[in-house]
């Protein structure tokens, strides 16, 4: 790893090994001392924040609500994360990086697709296009792509296993949906599952899916539905390549899959109006083709489809993280457009930087305060850049595909922006 790129590791400096003997000392005076803290929503955000504060926060007590029955096994849930090497570093060192199930994105290649500039300058397809390898940033990885169950399988296993060890402090609220959550004039934040419970502190990891949630302070329905599934590549396919496809239609992505009996796969995500959207109605051969057509050459033939689900999607975040003694992380705090795949890395982040603030801010309030003033850059940068992008496919303005172009070569051109969008992409804004 490069002298820079350790720089902006995940926070490696101040969740090191060496950091942890103070952890203890600082908990017994700070804000975790003696702290009741809610964690409702095990999914990957709310699971490893829990992670995190059982090992960072030594004297907090700890509960952990989800809906879910503790006996259901989640392994087999096959909708696809893409994650950032900084949100792998992250998983790495809870131990609970399942790199046997992962396929590590080596470069990510973004294009977009005629109509557009063409240009002997861009290179042998002159078509605009920016590559990002892992090899010119000094990194293994950008990221890595993988399926939900096989990441929240180990993180809820270690959680499991914690709780086992320290019965008396951490609790797992499995099949417990929290019905309620009110907060109170002393600074108590009261719970409702079942059971009524008192917490100082209540963070909500609970987010679903844009269609069913309910509308927050910014909403916005971008009137596009995501069709997601897999594809068959060709054996030559070059692996661990992410491609990004700007279409008139939106966004066409396919994310390097794990190779499974032999065949190399790569999840895909399709982004077509609703006003528009005839892909219900396509045969899988049929599919192939429209798919094939609007991918550039690099990709290679595609052989297979799966059956694709669809979903709605829009923009709904909230204004600010914290509400009082509530904390939202993750698409509880911001549902984005899937263009950037930044929602759980956003999610990731969110919870190393709450752990951090409550280990070694003087009260839970101050701890907080902290957490929306370090979080605002970041959040706001990257809800503002997915949703320009989001919109822009249903703009309709003359120009606009050659302007995107020409912000795509430019890119390319200049090594020293394409390093700092590497950084944001790996890492967030820091």
């Amino acid at each position: 790893m490069s002298e820079s790129t350790a720089r902006h590791a995940f926070g490696a400096s101040r969740f090191s090994s060496a950091s942890r003997a103070e952890a203890s000392s600082q908990a017994t005076a700070g804000a975790s001392s003696s702290l009741r803290l809610a964690v409702v929503g095990a999914g990957p955000a709310g699971l490893a924040l829990a992670l995190l504060a059982a090992r960072y926060l030594p004297l907090a007590q700890i509960s952990l609500f989800d809906a879910r029955p503790l006996e259901r096994d989640v392994s087999k849930d096959p909708r696809t994360l893409a994650l950032s090497l900084g949100s792998i570093q992250l998983l790495q060192r809870l131990k609970v990086w399942p790199a046997a199930h992962a396929q590590p994105i080596r470069e990510v290649h973004v294009s977009q697709a005629p109509p557009t500039l063409r240009s002997p300058w861009f290179g042998a397809s002159g078509e605009p296009e920016v590559r990002i390898s892992a090899s010119e940033q000094g990194v293994d990885q950008l990221g890595a792509v993988l399926s939900y169950g096989q990441l929240v399988a180990p993180l809820q296993a270690a959680w499991q296993a914690a709780a086992a060890l320290e019965p008396a402090r951490l609790f797992t609220r499995f099949g417990q949906p929290v019905t309620g959550m009110k907060q109170d004039t002393a600074g108590e934040v009261e719970i409702d599952a079942g059971i009524v419970e008192r917490f100082d502190l209540a963070i909500v990891a609970e987010g679903g899916v844009f269609a069913e949630q309910a509308r927050k302070a910014l909403s916005h329905d971008y009137r596009q539905n995501a069709w997601v599934g897999t594809v068959t590549l060709s054996p030559g396919t070059p692996a661990g390549v992410a491609y990004e496809r700007f279409t008139r239609r939106g966004p066409l992505a396919l994310l390097p899959l794990p190779d499974q009996d032999g065949r190399r796969r790569a999840a895909l995500v399709w982004c077509q109006p609703q006003d528009e959207d005839e892909v219900a109605s396509l045969s899988d051969a049929q599919r192939l083709m429209v798919i094939q057509h609007q991918l550039p050459d690099a990709v290679g033939p595609l052989l297979d489809i799966s059956a694709l689900k669809c979903f709605p999607l829009g923009l709904n975040a909230e204004r600010t993280l914290v509400e009082g003694r509530c904390v939202r992380i993750g698409n509880a705090a911001q549902t984005l457009h899937p263009v950037a795949g930044q929602g759980l890395n956003l999610g990731l982040r969110d919870a190393f930087s709450l752990v951090e603030a409550l280990r070694r801010q003087a009260s839970v309030d101050a701890a907080l305060r902290r957490v929306e003033f370090q979080r605002a850059p970041d959040r706001w940068a990257t809800i503002v850049t997915t949703d320009a992008l989001a919109r822009s496919f249903v703009w309709r303005w003359p120009g606009l595909p050659a302007a995107r172009g020409m912000g795509l070569a430019a890119l390319q051109a200049l090594p020293p922006v394409k390093r700092m969008l590497a950084q944001q992409m790996m890492f967030g804004r820091r």
